[in-house]
């Protein structure tokens, strides 16, 4: 086994371990979603030939699993080279639209290509992300936090309470990359004692 081989099975090893209740089922999942190029049904995934179980755990895994993202951030920021200066940490937030589920549970107005009410809105869940971008160019990232905004929260309290978490736990203080929706005072209120700096945030108004 090559050293590369060897760290990987250590690293999946570890966020194996953190995935708590139906983590095979989970891990299998996880498996069948990194090698499933089209999915078209989440039942789909059953067929991948890396998830050994029937279709009935893939529902298992999701209604069951509670990973430990706590414990999972910090395994995922040992990935990041202590020889790294100035880790380059970028956060967004992404809108998945759910018009056609009327019966999900917390669903929010988030912003999208269709119009509704004349704006250009949609129905569904946000989730918001905290990475590191490890390279200058090329699009592969690694998500650090990736949770869902709910109905009490905005993207704003979201992200700042994200990146604290993220920063406390790094040796160095990161350069943080923010789009147009981040470019307001309410973020930097909420990261003023931060040990980061913002390097390319737009503005914006917030609400």
């Amino acid at each position: 086994m090559t050293q590369s081989a060897q760290k990987l099975q250590e690293f999946r090893s570890k966020a194996y371990q953190l995935l708590g209740r139906a983590k095979d089922a989970t891990f299998d999942l996880m498996d069948a979603v990194l090698v499933t190029r089209n999915v078209y049904s989440f039942a789909e995934l059953s067929l991948s030939p890396v998830f050994r179980r029937k279709w009935p755990s893939l529902y298992e895994a999701i209604d069951d699993c509670r990973p430990n993202r706590q414990k999972l951030m910090k395994l995922y920021l040992g990935e990041i080279p202590t020889s790294l200066k100035r880790p380059i940490i970028a956060g967004d937030h992404t809108p998945w639209p759910r018009t056609e589920a009327p019966t999900l549970k917390d669903r929010t107005y988030e912003h999208g290509a269709k119009v509704i009410s004349g704006k250009p809105i949609t129905l569904g869940h946000g989730y918001s992300t905290v990475a590191w971008i490890p390279e200058s160019k090329g699009s592969w990232a690694l998500p650090l936090r990736h949770e869902r905004i709910t109905s009490f929260e905005t993207p704003i309290s979201k992200a700042a309470f994200q990146l604290k978490q993220v920063c406390q736990h790094l040796p160095e203080r990161p350069i943080s990359l923010w789009d147009s929706e981040y470019g307001c005072a309410k973020f930097v209120q909420l990261t003023e004692n931060f040990r980061f700096k913002i390097a390319d945030c737009r503005l914006a108004s917030c609400p």
